[in-house]
């Protein structure tokens, strides 16, 4: 698939069949992850892949939004290090979600962005049942498995969010 076709294509997918991601494909999803920009090349992020269905039902019980963790063979938390570069962790993150994002539609797997920071309700409670240090910091989680359902290329493209030099002079 060429990039275009990628970006064009790429959907929110939360429902999964019941097949294993193959782990030289999440080898693949974290390898584009960590290749996104960062602010000072700090890199903050850190990622917990997560198998185990327990853990899974889990974040179920809390996050509100992740009924799709239990058909997702694999999830995968993009965590930041707030001691990394504490100002940009968050963008850092994000460039390397959309990028894991990017390559899961590449690979012909589907994957949902699930957010945890910042809502108070949610991700203290990812960030003690994963054991994290207190510096790191779960951003989200991203539910990825083989989707039963084919993408169809969407254009969202919207003259009127355009403006040159200031706002609304186009």
């Amino acid at each position: 698939m060429d990039f275009k076709e990628v970006l064009f294509k790429r959907r929110s997918k939360r429902s999964f069949i019941d097949k294993e991601v193959e782990d030289d494909k999440i080898q693949k999803l974290l390898e584009a992850a960590m290749a996104a920009p960062s602010a000072h090349n700090k890199q903050p992020w850190q990622f917990i892949v997560i198998k185990d269905n327990e853990t899974m039902d889990k974040i179920m019980g809390f996050h509100n939004y992740s009924k799709m963790l239990k058909e997702a063979p694999v999830a995968i938390a993009v965590c930041g290090d707030k001691n990394a570069y504490k100002d940009f962790w968050v963008q850092d993150c994000s460039a390397a979600t959309q990028n894991l994002l990017l390559m899961a539609e590449n690979l012909g797997l589907g994957a949902v962005w699930l957010g945890m920071y910042p809502v108070e309700e949610y991700y203290p409670k990812l960030a003690d049942l994963l054991e994290l240090p207190d510096n790191i910091i779960p951003l989200n989680i991203i539910a990825v498995g083989y989707s039963d359902k084919e993408s169809k290329r969407r254009d969202r493209y919207d003259e009127n969010k355009v403006h040159y030099e200031k706002f609304n002079n186009n």
